[in-house]
Formats: C-alpha cells, structure tokens, sequence
C-alpha cells in the first residue's frame, strides 16, 4: 500500500523524524530552498500537514494542498494556523495540550526564582573572581510570602498558581470569568487591576487576535519598578516596544521571557538590557514531554487517516 504523504513544515527530534518517515511519505517543506515551488509540486498529493506551533499553517500552504485533511500542531499553541482556511474546507486541527502543561509551568517559576534572586549574575560572580575580590553579591528580592498575578488561569496557569501555592504567596488571576477550581485565589477580571496588586505577573493565556498585546503600556506601568513580567506564552500577548520602553526607563523592575516577535531573531535591545532573562522558547524542552508532544502529533494524523476519533482536536 502507497504511504499517505504528509507536508513536514519544521524539524522534530530524531525519534518523531523516525517514525514519521516510516509511516509516511515526508516532504520537508523546511528545508526547500524554493518553498513555493516545493510546495507547487508536493502539495496536490498532501493529505496532512504537520507543523509546530510557532511554524503554524498559512492560507497559501493550506490552499496550496487540494487533498489536505488535518493540521497537525506540535505543541499547544495553534494560532499560526489559519483556522478560518481550515473552516471553509473542512480541514481538521490537532494540538498537543497537556503533555506539555507542566514543564512549562515549571520552567515560569524557574524564570521568576531565577531572575528574582539573580542566579545568572550570581554565577558570573563566583566565576570571574568577584566574589573573593569584591565580596558578596547585591542583596536581591525574596520570592516567598510575596504576590502573584496570572493573566489566563487555563492549564498552564493553574499549574503556575499550584507551584506558587507552596512559596506561600497571594495569588490572583485574570480570565474570562472566575474559575471554579481557582478555590483561595482572588479573582480580578482587569489586567491593569490584577498589575496593580502583583509582584510578579505571569502570562498564560492562549494566543488570538483578541488577547493581542492584552499586556500593554498601562499593564506594564502598574505592574511598575519593582514588578516582573513572566510570559511562557505567546510573544504577541504582550506590546514588545512598550516592554521595552519601561525595562530601559526601569519603570519596570525586570521580565523572564522564553518567547519573542520574530524569534529568533529578537529585538537587539533585549540583548543590552540587565534585567531582562532571556530563554530560546524551551518551556516545553524536556525529552519526556517533547516525545510525548510527537507521539500525540504522530496518532492525531493516524486517527484521521484511519477515520477514528481525534485524540485532541481544535478544529
């Protein structure tokens, strides 16, 4: 039997490139140098395609594949991919949610304890001789006892606000409405209010147009000098040139941020900056999890092929 054929728009690990090729035939868009020429002669016997989160699916690579019936999205984030395109036909689309809800909780709390207590600046201290020559470090600030805001309380941020639990910190949340699991944390349904009241403010919410740079110039204004701004989410929820503005006017204390517009080639006024931690969009980076993310993209495509009920659909 003729393998069905699969549009690859990214890499993946060498243990999903495996299994992948095995059960299908791959066309790897990512390493054309031609991509619309390459897509031109692959994409009328395309029946899937298979992407990652920040890659997406456009409307031309999309219309550019007639027989195409599933994106496939490794990772949770599927708002590079042009959900309206996929409606008019029918197309399905998948996610890995979940798998990875943990890992990316950890590493935001690992960014705020990280930058909170300087560990970075710290090491190069101990490194370079300033500690037996200058002395001890800068005095930093405590993380415990302190107060957290969480703009999006869906998995990642209760998972956030269940880890910050155990620091005995104050926390509250933004959302659509009040959670009913959020038992203990304050509701506050205004981003600028929830800034005003938070040490540190974690953003988790899911990416669309409506939550585009829902953490702007007066978030970060009442967030304030002595506030940190955490995103594991989306670079696009927050205004990148009003983030950067306040981190250089120091009206803003400090950010931990693991995404970026453009990644990765970020805005070179990050890289001038001390009181921005800067990580290459690896909240999700564990073996365990990545394997469980390709695993998760490997039997949506299975399921729809064999026309079976998606494990995790979107669309």
């Amino acid at each position: 039997m003729e393998k069905p054929e699969i549009l690859q728009v990214g890499p993946y690990p060498d243990w999903d490139e495996g299994p992948l090729n095995e059960a299908y035939r791959t066309h790897r868009y990512f390493e054309a140098a031609d991509k619309a020429a390459f897509l031109a002669q692959v994409g009328p016997s395309v029946r899937a395609i298979a992407t990652r989160g920040e890659l997406g699916a456009s409307r031309a690579m999309i219309d550019a594949c007639p027989k195409l019936e599933i994106v496939a999205v490794y990772g949770v984030g599927y708002d590079a991919v042009d959900l309206e395109a996929c409606r008019e036909r029918g197309i399905r689309v998948t996610n890995t949610p979940d798998v990875l809800t943990n890992d990316v909780a950890d590493l935001g709390v690992a960014m705020m304890l990280c930058q909170s207590r300087g560990m970075i600046g710290a090491e190069g201290w101990v490194r370079n001789g300033d500690w037996a020559a200058k002395g001890l470090y800068p005095l930093k600030r405590r993380v415990w006892g302190r107060r957290a805001g969480i703009v999006g309380l869906g998995r990642i941020g209760f998972e956030v606000a269940k880890r910050l639990q155990g620091f005995g910190m104050q926390i509250a949340y933004s959302d659509v409405g009040p959670k009913s699991y959020a038992a203990g944390m304050e509701y506050v349904a205004d981003a600028v209010a929830l800034a005003e009241r938070s040490d540190f403010l974690f953003v988790t919410l899911a990416a669309s147009a409506a939550t585009r740079h829902i953490i702007n110039r007066d978030v970060i204004a009442a967030l304030g000098p002595d506030g940190m701004l955490i995103n594991i989410s989306r670079a696009s929820n927050i205004d990148e040139e009003a983030l950067l503005d306040a981190l250089e006017a120091k009206t803003l204390g400090s950010a931990a941020l693991d995404v970026f517009e453009g990644e990765p080639k970020l805005n070179p006024r990050f890289l001038a900056l001390d009181n921005v931690l800067l990580q290459p969009h690896h909240a999700s980076g564990t073996i365990e999890t990545r394997k469980a993310m390709g695993q998760l993209v490997r039997d949506n495509i299975a399921a729809q092929f064999a026309g079976q009920p998606l494990p995790t659909p979107v669309l």
